[in-house]
């Protein structure tokens, strides 16, 4: 028997540091905080996504009092994403998350079933998918959603 380790590198900066457009991405996220539905957690997450040709699309958090029914923001801005522009890799994805406090200070990293949605996007249009997670303290650029979901399953696991 042999032990393997998994490492991944990611960055970690200011917003102020980032390229004006993942800046802006970034932002978008943070304002899309403001369409979350979340009266039970009060936990409220945007996220803005980027396409291939530079359009944006957002997403919020979505809850429901049927917990199972809601939809994380993630997912919210990748189905709209797909829905109105199928044609179209997403490149980028920025999250930002606000609590009764105000903006988190730690960067939010998506769920699992997010990460798995995101990971389908990269395998279907052989595109990576920038990661920017943002907190008051400073933002996480991950070069793929790889690096966070390192074990991954798509469907070439199944031939």
């Amino acid at each position: 028997m042999k032990d393997i380790e998994l490492n991944f590198r990611m960055q970690f900066c200011q917003l102020e540091e980032l390229a004006d457009d993942d800046r802006q991405l970034v932002e978008k996220a943070i304002g899309a905080t403001q369409n979350s539905y979340a009266p039970y957690s009060n936990f409220h997450v945007g996220a803005c996504l980027r396409l291939a040709d530079g359009r944006e699309v957002i997403g919020a958090n979505q809850e429901n009092a049927a917990f199972p029914s809601g939809l994380c923001a993630e997912r919210s801005a990748v189905f709209a994403a797909q829905s109105m522009f199928p044609e179209e890799a997403i490149t980028a994805l920025a999250i930002a998350a606000r609590n009764e406090n105000g903006l988190t200070a730690q960067p939010v990293s998506p769920c699992g079933a997010c990460r798995q949605v995101i990971l389908e996007m990269e395998d279907r249009y052989k595109q990576d998918v920038r990661i920017l997670l943002y907190g008051t303290e400073g933002v996480y650029v991950i070069p793929s959603v790889k690096s966070l979901l390192p074990l991954h399953f798509v469907d070439s696991n199944m031939r």
